[in-house]
């Protein structure tokens, strides 16, 4: 059973993201390894869901693997404790009718120092009545400033959302943002942080010769789910750019 503070509840409403350490144990993370080795070792066939977000050329080693929807391409990970605790976290924090819009698996490979670069959610997302939306970040590696852990400004999910533009080959959204306004968020595998839609954040490139690998869930209101997939929007990876706030 989740139990979030009050606290933590204010902490997140006003800093835009929030830490919870533990979410996995050791032994539930080595299941999620396994089946994230079988996502890059194409033993599981993720097709065109997969791309690499730092927007290189094509290349023998991708940069940054983004393999999108997981959850429907293997689909017993969606009654694992992932995705059940992340869903019990969202409507903790943001109401009973939240529902999972979308997964995804994001990996940095070793030395390959490819920033994922400032951006806030939203910009890839199209306008919607009901503006709640939670993204959960969950450490499969420890997360660290020398493998490409997140960093937020806190706040800035307060305003509106900032001109995007896309990066490289189809590469990931960027827009202007600093270390310097952010806090670095470093993970133990297991521990989480979540962010709401709007909350700027990136990270670093990955110096070490690990893997960095993260598994995102992403919730919003059951209605507006379905007013997106009535509109084609199913996040399997095309890219629209959304700057209304």
């Amino acid at each position: 059973m989740i139990s979030i503070s009050e606290e933590k509840k204010r902490f997140f409403e006003e800093k835009g993201y929030l830490v919870l350490e533990n979410l996995l144990s050791p032994e539930e993370i080595k299941y999620y390894q396994k089946v994230y080795d079988a996502f890059l070792n194409n033993e599981i066939d993720s097709g065109d869901f997969r791309s690499d977000l730092s927007g290189s050329e094509v290349q023998a080693v991708e940069k940054i693997t983004q393999i999108m929807v997981p959850g429907r391409l293997h689909p017993e990970l969606l009654a694992k404790p992932a995705h059940q605790r992340t869903l019990e976290v969202a409507r903790l924090l943001l109401g009973e009718d939240m529902a999972l819009d979308f997964d995804m698996l994001i990996n940095k490979a070793p030395h390959t120092n490819a920033p994922t670069p400032w951006h806030q959610d939203a910009a890839y997302w199209i306008d919607l009545p009901d503006k709640r939306a939670v993204s959960c970040w969950i450490a499969i590696d420890k997360a660290t400033k020398e493998n490409g852990c997140m960093w937020y400004v806190p706040g800035s999910h307060l305003g509106a959302i900032k001109p995007h533009v896309q990066t490289g080959n189809k590469g990931a959204l960027k827009c202007d943002g600093s270390e310097a306004d952010g806090d670095c968020i470093e993970l133990e595998p297991g521990s989480c942080v979540i962010h709401q839609g709007k909350t700027l954040h990136y990270s670093r490139g990955n110096t070490t010769s690990l893997h960095r690998r993260a598994l995102i869930t992403n919730y919003r209101p059951e209605a507006m789910i379905a007013l997106e997939r009535s509109k084609g929007v199913d996040h399997t990876g095309l890219r629209k750019v959304n700057t209304e706030s």
